[in-house]
């Protein structure tokens, strides 16, 4: 691989998946504004700040190859973002309980040095049980997942709170489409076997 490959995230659950696929890449965390635009949909609010976040670190690195990623959750047209609180995560998973949400994992490969942008969102559906407050509070004193899009980590104490889960990359549910991902990087000339 001759351009390095740059994750533009802090998130250690990204980190892990990708060191799934065993080439070399370090992690930059890009600083942006993950606030959505006025009727921004979700999708689009994920695949915008992924974009940005690539094209931010870009202008630190500009002849790497640069993975950004998003991930949004949506209930009933509504965006539900990182709780960042125990009350907020709380009161999502209340909102939550019994019903469908959609996780909008946004995946963009950008080349800084020939501007060529690779993006997609992949849509992952969970159906989350029906749980009481005191499971609730019990999974978020546990696991305090504060940080996650929907308040739930699917990769950990989190499955126990979801009832089925549905769509082409589970992986993405986590934050990073590793399907697409592979796909992107062969269009860069970088093979992953």
């Amino acid at each position: 691989m001759s351009a390095p490959l740059i994750l533009a995230s802090s998130s250690i659950y990204r980190r892990e998946l990708l060191t799934r696929l065993q080439l070399p890449f370090v992690c930059l965390s890009p600083e942006i504004d993950e606030s959505p635009l006025d009727q921004e949909r979700p999708e689009a609010t994920a695949l915008r700040l992924a974009q940005l976040k690539a094209k931010k670190v870009a202008l630190q690195e500009p002849n790497a190859l640069i993975i950004g990623c998003d991930q949004v959750a949506m209930l009933d047209g509504v965006q539900m973002g990182k709780p960042m609180t125990h009350a907020n995560a709380s009161k999502q998973l209340r909102t939550m309980r019994g019903r469908e949400v959609i996780f909008h994992s946004a995946l963009c490969l950008y080349n800084a040095k020939t501007q060529a942008m690779q993006a997609t969102v992949v849509p992952y559906t969970v159906q989350f049980r029906n749980l009481s407050d005191t499971q609730i509070e019990s999974y978020l004193n546990k696991e305090q997942p504060y940080h996650c899009a929907g308040s739930a980590k699917s990769e950990g104490l989190g499955i126990a709170i979801i009832e089925k889960m549905q769509g082409d990359d589970p992986n993405a549910l986590i934050g990073l489409p590793l399907i697409a991902l592979v796909n992107m990087l062969a269009n860069e000339n970088v093979s992953v076997l």
